[in-house]
């Protein structure tokens, strides 16, 4: 017994002749009457009442025809997690302290591997940089200037590196707001104002806490109702010059956040013995 068989008796059960199945699968009718005859002696029983050319399926062959189809779905959900597994198991493992170059990151993997995807997780540098020298991530984004980061960990012999993009803060304001009219701001003419921001912003996050200590931050995790609040707020917000973020809302006032903090230069990491597509998207990025 295998799939095509039970195929073949799942088709003669919906088709109702065996004529009209051995059509629907494309198949001499002889071939498929012994196909079943061959079943039938498996099982050791008939599965149908044969009178004359007509066949019409017995007790038995109904409940086999409920078992087949039993287990042709259960082929087809154990080839589908089969399939599943395997993609993930070739996706691409990648961590970053950040959003924006790991979109970066995203847009050269569209480039080189059209049909590739990956996965990612934000965390910290420091496990950026752990989980790459083990080998439980392919790449890491980490920021080269982030002074939590062991500077030594990043000239590892086993690891190599490149610049992979520059993203800078800048702040958003109405146009009615008393600092809009300045040309640059600094950490201290922030630090008592609000501001309405997205909770995925990563290492930012930190970033800012530090910058901004007396700041309050109102934070929005669904990016509708952030996008919303964003065109009616009274609220300052921050924007970066990263492209995959989209331009301000109508109407608001953006200037430049004259602070170091401000100012993130990422790298991408990889071992030197990181997989072949791993070391490939490494080397476009480097060269993009």
């Amino acid at each position: 017994m295998d799939f095509d068989q039970l195929r073949q008796l799942v088709a003669i059960a919906d088709e109702g002749t065996m004529s009209a199945a051995a059509d629907v699968l494309r198949m001499p009718q002889p071939t498929l009457s012994r196909s079943i005859r061959r079943l039938e002696e498996d099982f050791g029983f008939e599965l149908f009442d044969r009178v004359g050319r007509k066949v019409t399926l017995n007790d038995a062959g109904r409940t086999a025809v409920e078992w087949a189809r039993q287990l042709l779905r259960d082929g087809q959900l154990m080839r589908d997690a089969v399939e599943t597994s395997a993609r993930q198991s070739q996706m691409l493992r990648v961590g970053t302290v950040a959003p924006a170059p790991l979109w970066r990151l995203t847009a050269l993997l569209v480039e080189r591997f059209p049909r590739e995807t990956l996965t990612s997780r934000t965390l910290d540098q420091q496990d950026i940089i752990h989980m790459v020298s083990n080998g439980t991530l392919d790449l890491g984004i980490v920021e080269a200037n982030n002074p939590n980061a062991k500077p030594e960990i990043l000239h590892d012999a086993n690891l190599r590196s490149c610049s992979l993009m520059v993203e800078e803060l800048s702040i958003i304001l109405p146009p009615s707001h008393p600092l809009a009219a300045y040309k640059s701001l600094t950490a201290a003419q922030l630090d008592h104002e609000t501001f309405l921001i997205m909770t995925d912003i990563g290492f930012w996050k930190q970033r800012v806490d530090h910058a901004l200590p007396h700041a309050t931050f109102i934070a929005q995790s669904d990016s509708m109702v952030f996008s919303q609040l964003a065109h009616s707020s009274p609220y300052c917000m921050f924007i970066t010059n990263a492209p995959f973020r989209g331009g301000p809302p109508a109407g608001r006032v953006i200037v430049p956040f004259d602070d170091p903090s401000a100012h993130a230069d990422f790298l991408l990491i990889a071992r030197n013995d990181a997989r072949p597509m791993a070391l490939d998207l490494f080397d476009w990025a480097n060269h993009a």
